[in-house]
């Protein structure tokens, strides 16, 4: 018997943190090559430490010129990110930072595998099983943890970048332990919230004075009370931030990226990764199946399972689970999907308008719960298969 009354807790990163900022860095290679060739091919990986960026990997064009032409600016968007994150720091600046790019041309034994030829479809740019998940928790259809220590960070990170809370730095970090009561979300034993600031002098309660209210509003009505545990800075003191204060790596924060660890995860990370690479693609497409599942009102709550082979074009199982909330059989629900969506890499890429530069803005505070963008941003979190998937049922 599951069990309905607990406390759940999901963590989020701010954009500032180390592996955020080598994500959007990877993400931002990714745009720009899309921007040149919607069929890129990209597997973009950053490090980050003091002074320090090195991006590697694997991209191809299939203009060659032009992709070496892009080569000589991926300096320029290195850069152009660490700015917009706000990083002038004396030992982390957009402007004096060295970097070194290591990006090379994808290997033609990946290509073969992946790319369609006379005899087969596109294949999928590895194996791997890929998890989506929705549940009627908030409006997003996202869990309540996650939901919101996202959106503690997003909150913070306006009032710092429009200059409302200038002591406020880029590095950031949050965390929600939610009471759950009857099954649903109803309030906050504890709020972790560590955030870098420029001013030495500040201790924790000065900080905590600084961010309280924005956490206040962010959060629904009643959920924090007298019982809530606040710990807000708990070390003291958060003045070195970002790379200088602790390495970034690409593909660090995938629980992050997800469900805050409400759900299974596959494993394989997003950022830096071209739609072929179907950690990303189908990970976007499970989300928006399970989404439509619980949109249309089959189920409560829904996790839902792809599974791929490298450079096999049809998933080999798709598995559906609605945790006894569903409304019609998993089976049925498992037969309607394939019917509804072409499952495969290009299907998925084409369905979802995915080959498009959409990925950068996705590296920080989640790559689900979104609102889709009108330019095409995550068109994964739609719910336009709702009238289809009543109707195959």
């Amino acid at each position: 018997m599951s069990r309905d009354s607990y406390i759940f807790t999901s963590e989020s990163v701010s954009e500032g943190h180390p592996d955020k900022v080598c994500d959007r860095i990877s993400d931002a290679i990714l745009d720009a090559l899309l921007e040149q060739e919607p069929e890129a091919r990209v597997a973009a990986e950053t490090f980050a430490t003091t002074n320090h960026v090195v991006v590697g990997g694997e991209i191809g064009l299939a203009d060659t010129g032009r992709l070496h032409e892009l080569m000589g600016d991926i300096e320029d968007i290195v850069r152009a990110c660490i700015r917009d994150i706000g990083y002038e720091q004396e030992r982390f600046h957009h402007a004096t930072c060295e970097i070194t790019n290591l990006l090379h041309e994808q290997s033609l034994d990946i290509a073969q595998g992946v790319n369609a030829a006379e005899n087969k479809d596109e294949g999928a740019g590895d194996q791997g099983i890929m998890f989506g998940f929705a549940t009627r928790e908030t409006e997003a259809l996202m869990p309540a943890p996650i939901h919101y220590a996202h959106a503690i960070l997003r909150r913070l990170a306006e009032v710092r970048k429009d200059g409302t809370e200038p002591a406020l730095g880029p590095d950031a970090k949050s965390q929600l332990s939610v009471r759950y009561e009857g099954g649903k979300p109803v309030g906050v034993s504890s709020i972790v919230l560590s955030t870098q600031h420029l001013d030495p002098e500040l201790g924790s309660d000065d900080v905590r004075a600084i961010i309280e209210p924005y956490i206040r509003e962010t959060l629904p009505g009643g959920w924090i009370d007298e019982r809530t545990v606040w710990h807000v800075n708990p070390t003291g003191r958060f003045v070195i931030g970002g790379p200088d204060g602790d390495a970034g790596l690409t593909g660090r924060k995938i629980i992050v990226d997800t469900y805050g660890g409400a759900a299974p995860h596959g494993g394989g990370a997003f950022s830096g990764k071209d739609p072929t690479k179907v950690d990303r693609s189908a990970a976007y497409a499970a989300r928006y199946l399970a989404k439509n599942v619980v949109a249309a009102g089959l189920a409560e709550t829904c996790t839902l399972q792809l599974a791929y082979a490298i450079g096999v074009s049809e998933p080999l199982s798709i598995y559906v689970d609605t945790h006894g909330t569903g409304q019609a059989d998993n089976c049925a629900i498992e037969r309607a999907l394939r019917k509804i969506m072409d499952l495969t890499p290009r299907g998925i890429r084409e369905h979802l308008d995915l080959n498009r530069p959409i990925y950068q803005r996705t590296a920080a505070y989640g790559h689900f719960g979104r609102e889709p963008d009108a330019d095409g941003g995550f068109s994964w979190e739609r719910t336009d298969l709702v009238e289809d998937l009543r109707a195959a049922l």
